[in-house]
Order: structure tokens, then C-alpha cells, then sequence
């Protein structure tokens, strides 16, 4: 199949912005629990949404007294945190544009970004941030204001507006249109410098509504309960933006969570109780990570992996009748699914909190062995794709037929377009403006309404859409054959020693990897082998490691002819780190940096050394 299409589940709003559904749900049901907030004690609160439009309306009046304009651009830097919310849409009540940055970018990186982005303003969450802008405001003549969160940034800006009547706030928040340019968000960067993403009032109105009028079944445990969700995602990415907007326009309680280790997060999950969750592949493969090893820690890791089976065995037949092709799980594996449900995944859903039964996953690839397993374990990952380019979710899996191992069908209001070469193009309500001062990017990326994504995919007779790799990484062996390196890096890294793999080849006489092994998974490995985890140099030509990861590389190369295959390989004793500047904040793989930084390890696997 070449096209597929879904139609929209939703009219488009003709007027306003983004803000306005704070105060309507306000007027509406003032006293529904809009928000929880985690307080510095620890204890999480409700928030009201008439508590909320007034904390929004203040701040708002805050930010006009201090100077801030309608379509003047602010930008944010802090980790997710309840007061990011806040700030978002108190400047979009203004008509102002948050530009988000990372909170663990360089001054580099934040100098490019203030300086392309042409901000007025900007909002940090403590002093190493402002430490971070300080270097190099002298070269941001527009810079005028700075704000720090946790120096009680809130307060004194609501203290500053006090003068400022309510009907000034609510003239600059009708002269919004959905066209308006609501935030300016900046692309990764995987292969060059990043570019800003114009996104409107009506670019996150589509995302939002479509995939709220499609998935509102899901973001509840049971019919009856009030959805909420935990976010734990960047808020500066544009996917947790996206969640963002969606819960507070779908009226689904949210949460702010900063930290992504399982010391912090898992505890948070217990209190806060999601009914839904939203996150990359990355958090769904710890906690399942952290199920195994806590498995094997208790002598257990036998029936663990005997309950994966089950799970991943009962995921498939469901899986298989609702598409047709079988007739669901057999009476002797339900009662085996029965059986594990009360001593293996019941744990792993108290992991989450207790409610959650659907989850969303996007960002990059999901093993579809991993989806099979968390399905058949009670909690159903709808993975999907999309780009900062089309304001977060282009495709998802549907609830009703989900199907592993793919992205999933359009969101409501979406088409993919499969074009000769086998690049994936976008068009739908959701696709962004442009690039902020960059036509040139901005032609190359939009033909006539379409988004040429970059990526490499195909859809099936059923309109699913599964992303093979992107043009741009697309490896020429010296032979002359085109390899796509992320089938076999995501194989590799299936393996549960295995945090990243790099595939290299380009010019070469035959396909290599650099390989990195997570740390923790191998001090739990050699632990359950009596070993003591020895000097990473030392650790690397471990023989019985070696062979381990030989293991994961020969079951990836069975899924490939022989001219595409991982010929060699190298352990590294470093990791691929966002502070090394080897990772994207998002996670993704900065693959020229990794080949210059390790260009001796590469050079050595075509030595033979």
C-alpha cells in the first residue's frame, strides 16, 4: 500500500487559542481536580481547575507588567515540573510563544537557540541555568529578562501584576487565531544544527483533539474513574508538550514528574496512581529490566521467563483474532495466563501505580516482543511515531487492533504517503508552519502542504506503518550494498546486556558494530555468576561477555542476507551519554559524533584488531 488515511474525528476550531480551555473549564466545573502538584514536603495536592485559571491569570498579568508582548518569544529551561505548565499557558493567554530548551544543553547549544528563536525573555529552574545563560548573554542583545523558578520567579511576577486589570489579559487573549504561532520548538539536531519548528494554535489543536476524540476510552482503568496521568517526559520535547496540552484540553489530571531514574520515579508512580501513561521505549524497557533481575536476585528468574512466554504466547492470540487470522488464547494458556497474573504481573503493574492498563509509547522503536509481553502482562503500549515536525503522534496503534512491532495507522485527520523511494510523507492538520527563518529547510521539508519526514517505511494491506530507517543513515558498503543500520541495532539492543549499538560500514568492505553494554544489567549478570564486576577495561574482553554479545548479534543477523550483516564487533568501555554529546536530549543517537569519537575502535575492526 502506498497511502492510507483516516479521516478527522473533529471540526476545527475557527477561533482562540490554546489558553482559552482553562478558562472555559474554570466557568464549567471550577472545582474538578484539574492538576496534582508535588510539594517540597513531598505530599502531592489537587489543584483545582478555578485554582488553576486564577494562578494562570496572574502570572499572565505578571509577565504583561514585566514587559512581555504579544508574540514576543520566552523561553523555558528547566526539567518537567508543575510551574512549566503554568508559565506555558499563562503566555499563551498573553499571546506570547514559549520556546523550550533542554535543561542539560550546553551554552552553545542555549546561545544558538535564544539567538535564532530572537527571545525577549527566559524562564530558568535554578541558578546553574541562569549560570548557563549568563555566559553568554553578552552576545543576546535582545535578552532582556530572566527568571528563576526555584528564586520564586511565580511569585514575584504575580506580586508585579497586581495593577494590571483582568480585561487587559483577556484583550490580548482574544486577538489569538488557531493560525498564531504557539511555540517555537527545536529539532533534535541528530544531523546538523537544530532548526526551530514553527508550531501553531492549530497545529497542537489537531494533534490534541484527535488523538483525546480516538484514545478517550484508554485513559481510563476502569469505566468510571478519572483519567490522569503522571508526565515524565521533557517538557521541552515536543511529545511531552503534546501530552501536556492533551490532558489539560481533555480534562485529565495531570502530573509532573522530573526525574526519570526508577529510585524517583517508581515511588511517584505508587502516590500519584496514573490511570494512563504516556513514554519512550526506554522507561518500558527498565521497568521490565528491573522485573528480570529482581526476578533472578529471588531465584525466581526460571518461572520469570516461563511467565514472559505465557504473556507473549496469550499477546499473540489476541493479537491474532483481532485481525482474523486465529481464534484467540486456547483454554489451557488462559489458565496459565491466570496463574501468572497473580504471581508475576500484578507486580509489574503495581509498578506503575496499580490503575494503568494502556500506555502510549513514541520517541523511537519498541521491540515488539517487549509490546507482546506488557500486553499479555495487563498493560497495552499503543506505540506510535511522529517528528517534531507534526507537533508529536502522526501514526499510533489502535486500541481495538493493535498490532506489534508496527507504528500504527494515521491519528485521526492524518495521511502517510509512501513515496518512491520509500520516504514517508505527512499531511494532516498537524504538520507544522515551517522553520523559524529558514525558507530553504522549509521547501526542502514541505511539498505543497506534504511533510517529507526523512524516514524510510512501508504500510501494509492494512495501513499500518513500520519505519525501517532514515535516508540520511542509509550505509554503502564499498561493495556497493545499502544497508539500513536501525534494524540492526534495535535487535542487538533487544539483548538485556545490551544498552546501545552502533552500526558502521559506510565506504567499508563489510558491516561492523560499536557496541556498549548497561552497566547495571552486567553487575547483575556477573553477580548471578558468583563474578565480581571487574575494571571496564578489563570487563570488555571478558570472554563470556564477548560471547553474550556475539549471541545478540547473530540472532540480528538472521534477519538479514549475508552482505548486510554484522561482520565484527567491539565492546566499548564508555557509554553513550548526552553530557559526551554523543546522545540527542531525546535520546536518539548522535551517529557522526559516535564515529569521530571512537574513530580508533572503528578503524581497528577493519584491521582485525
Amino acid at each position: 500500500m502506498r497511502e492510507f488515511t483516516v479521516p478527522s474525528l473533529v471540526t476545527a476550531p475557527q477561533v482562540g487559542g490554546l489558553a482559552d480551555v482553562v478558562f472555559e473549564h474554570a466557568a464549567e466545573q471550577p472545582e474538578r481536580i484539574a492538576l496534582g502538584r508535588k510539594g517540597a514536603d513531598g505530599r502531592w495536592r489537587d489543584v483545582t481547575a478555578a485554582a488553576f485559571r486564577d494562578e494562570v491569570l496572574a502570572l499572565a498579568k505578571g509577565l504583561l507588567a514585566q514587559g512581555v508582548r504579544f508574540g514576543d518569544r520566552v523561553a523555558i529551561m528547566s526539567r518537567t515540573r508543575y510551574e512549566w505548565t503554568l508559565f506555558d499557558f499563562a503566555l499563551w493567554t498573553i499571546g506570547a510563544q514559549p520556546v523550550p530548551v533542554y535543561p542539560t544543553s550546553s551554552p552553545e547549544q542555549v546561545f544558538w537557540i535564544l539567538l535564532d528563536a530572537d527571545v525577549t525573555a527566559c524562564v530558568v529552574e535554578h541558578e546553574d541555568h541562569a549560570m548557563t545563560i549568563g555566559s553568554v548573554i553578552d552576545r543576546l542583545p535582545r535578552l532582556a529578562r530572566l527568571w528563576q523558578l526555584d528564586a520564586g520567579a511565580v511569585r514575584t511576577l504575580g506580586a508585579a501584576g497586581e495593577a494590571v486589570a483582568d480585561e487587559v489579559v483577556h484583550r490580548h487573549r482574544m486577538a489569538l487565531t488557531p493560525a498564531s504561532p504557539a511555540s517555537v520548538i527545536y529539532t533534535s539536531g541528530t544531523t546538523g544544527r537544530p532548526k526551530g519548528c514553527v508550531l501553531t494554535h492549530a497545529n497542537f489543536m489537531a494533534e490534541a483533539d484527535n488523538v483525546l476524540a480516538r484514545y478517550e476510552g484508554v485513559f481510563r482503568s476502569r469505566p468510571g474513574d478519572e483519567p490522569a496521568t503522571l508526565l515524565f517526559l521533557p517538557l521541552a520535547h515536543v511529545f511531552g508538550r503534546m501530552v501536556q496540552v492533551a490532558a489539560v484540553r481533555g480534562r485529565v489530571k495531570l502530573g509532573h514528574q522530573p526525574q526519570l531514574t526508577a529510585a524517583a520515579l517508581l515511588p511517584d508512580l505508587r502516590a500519584f496512581r496514573p490511570t494512563f501513561v504516556l513514554a519512550v521505549p526506554y522507561v518500558f524497557e527498565k521497568i521490565f529490566d528491573t522485573a528480570r533481575r529482581a526476578a533472578e536476585s529471588e531465584g525466581r528468574g526460571g518461572p520469570f521467563e516461563k511467565a514472559v512466554e505465557v504473556a507473549v504466547r496469550y499477546a499473540e492470540a489476541v493479537e491474532e483474532r483481532a485481525f482474523g487470522t486465529g481464534p484467540g488464547p486456547g483454554a489451557a494458556l488462559r489458565v496459565r495466563h491466570q496463574v501468572f497474573d497473580r504471581l508475576v504481573y500484578a507486580r509489574l503493574r503495581e509498578a506503575l501505580g496499580g490503575r494503568v492498563r494502556h500506555a502510549m509509547s513514541g520517541g523511537s522503536a519498541m521491540d515488539r516482543r517487549l509490546g507482546l509481553f506488557l500486553a499479555g502482562a495487563g498493560v497495552t503500549v499503543f506505540e506510535g511515531y511522529g517528528l517534531t515536525e507534526t507537533t508529536g503522534a502522526a501514526t499510533a496503534n489502535p486500541p481495538e487492533r493493535t498490532r506489534f512491532g508496527t507504528v500504527g495507522q494515521p491519528v485521526p485527520g492524518t495521511t502517510v504517503y509512501i513515496a518512491d523511494d520509500g520516504e514517508v510523507w505527512l499531511h494532516g492538520g498537524q504538520v507544522f508552519a515551517g522553520y523559524l527563518g529558514d525558507p530553504r529547510a522549509t521547501a526542502a521539508a514541505l511539498r505543497n502542504g506534504w511533510l517529507a519526514t526523512g524516514d524510510l517505511g512501508g504500510l501494509d494491506a492494512d495501513g499500518y506503518l513500520t519505519i525501517t530507517g532514515r535516508k540520511k543513515e542509509i550505509l554503502v558498503t564499498s561493495g556497493g550494498k545499502s544497508v539500513s543500520p536501525l534494524p540492526l541495532e534495535e535487535r542487538v539492543r533487544a539483548h538485556p546486556l545490551v544498552s546501545h549499538c552502533v552500526v558502521v560500514g559506510n565506504d567499508r568492505p563489510y558491516i561492523a558494530a560499536l557496541v556498549t553494554v548497561d552497566m547495571e544489567a552486567v553487575a547483575h549478570w556477573l553477580r548471578m555468576r558468583g563474578r565480581p564486576l571487574p575494571d571496564p577495561a578489563v570487563l570488555v574482553r571478558d570472554p563470556e561477555l564477548e560471547a553474550e554479545v556475539r549471541r545478540a548479534v547473530v540472532a540480528a543477523n538472521t534477519s538479514v542476507s549475508q552482505a548486510e550483516s554484522i561482520r565484527a564487533f567491539r565492546i566499548l568501555g564508555g557509554q553513550f551519554t548526552e553530557e559526551h554529546g554523543l546522545l540527542t536530549p531525546s535520546l536518539k543517537l548522535r551517529r557522526k559524533a559516535v564515529e569521530k569519537a571512537y574513530a580508533r575502535e572503528v578503524e581497528a575492526l577493519y584491521r582485525g584488531g
